[in-house]
């Protein structure tokens, strides 16, 4: 079982107008710098009982801080020859075109075979490790069932501010993806929350609850009763096009999770049936991520990647234009 420790620290005239994460950093011996970022960062970190973000806030005299420590009983995981398709590697970071089927990192249920796995085994264990053992590299996710672009930290610095770049909605992220109906060309904005009875699920909401979401949608393809789209990213929220594309009653082809009670109408259309039995019987959600741009915190330019469509996207979409 996880054990959290509180650590106290008080702020002396010595240490007033010094940097938040300095302090820590002198104060919390066993923790690097980088460390002590991260828990500020992910709100680990309060100043006289509320929640401060900032490692940079020059602290002052009489300040009180309280961190927050989850230690926790993590397993060591080891490296599996998983095949990997790297689209760019340096000693920083790399980016992949992760393949659907695969789970991001180990989690109850899917202790082995996930990409983390194949990341140890490819870096031989040369990855940042801010987010403990279970997810080395990581810095954002996709999920099983989605393909398509993502980038993975080597160390520490490179992973900071990475993350940061995604916190502030400065990494460019494009999806295509194959719906229900025929969606207009659109954006999609709201507020996402985990569901209050399904906490698999997330849900959509106008009344300012959870965080705010926004997704451009731009139709490339009609098929009568499906479509082909691209899906440009404003923010990066949990489940976030594929809530946004059901609330449009254009559920993404596949989801298992979402939109299943909106697909029905489209098998009574017997002029397209056949479409129906062939979109109904796609195996996994057709979604994939075709593009990321971010800026590289080591070379200092800006570097893009993309990926094209996955076979099995390419051949239902090929089996659409058939029937």
């Amino acid at each position: 079982m996880n054990a959290t420790y509180n650590h106290k620290v008080n702020i002396n005239k010595e240490l007033s107008s010094t940097r938040l994460d300095k302090v820590l950093t002198r104060k919390l011996e066993k923790y690097s710098r980088m460390q002590i970022k991260m828990l500020i960062k992910n709100g680990n970190v309060k100043l006289n009982n509320q929640k401060i973000f900032d490692p940079s806030y020059l602290v002052r005299e009489n300040d009180k801080f309280e961190v927050s420590i989850v230690q926790s009983n993590e397993i060591k995981y080891t490296g599996e020859d998983i095949k990997l398709e790297i689209l760019y590697e340096d000693k920083d970071l790399l980016v992949i075109n992760k393949q659907a089927g695969i789970v991001t990192h180990p989690a109850p249920g899917n202790e082995t075979g996930t990409l983390v796995q194949a990341l140890l085994h490819h870096a031989e264990n040369e990855l940042s490790d801010i987010n403990g053992n279970n997810r080395p590299g990581i810095v954002h996710r996709l999920d099983k069932n989605t393909s398509g672009v993502m980038v993975i930290a080597k160390n520490n610095f490179t992973h900071i501010n990475l993350s940061d770049q995604f916190k502030l909605h400065t990494i460019t992220r494009k999806y295509q993806a194959i719906t229900w109906g025929v969606p207009a060309n659109q954006i999609i904005e709201g507020y996402i929350e985990r569901h209050k009875v399904n906490r698999k699920k997330m849900s959509l909401n106008n009344q300012e609850k959870g965080k705010f979401s926004k997704t451009k949608i731009k139709l490339i393809e009609s098929f009568q009763n499906a479509s082909l789209i691209e899906c440009t990213l404003d923010t990066g929220r949990t489940h976030q096009i594929r809530l946004h594309l059901t609330s449009v009653d254009a559920p993404i082809v596949g989801d298992e999770i979402y939109g299943k009670n909106k697909i029905g109408k489209y098998g009574l259309d017997k002029k397209n049936f056949n479409k129906f039995l062939i979109l109904k019987n796609f195996p996994r959600q057709a979604l994939h991520a075709t593009h990321l741009g971010f800026f590289h915190p080591i070379l200092n330019k800006s570097m893009e990647f993309n990926a094209k469509l996955p076979e099995d996207m390419r051949n239902l979409l090929d089996l659409l234009l058939k029937y």
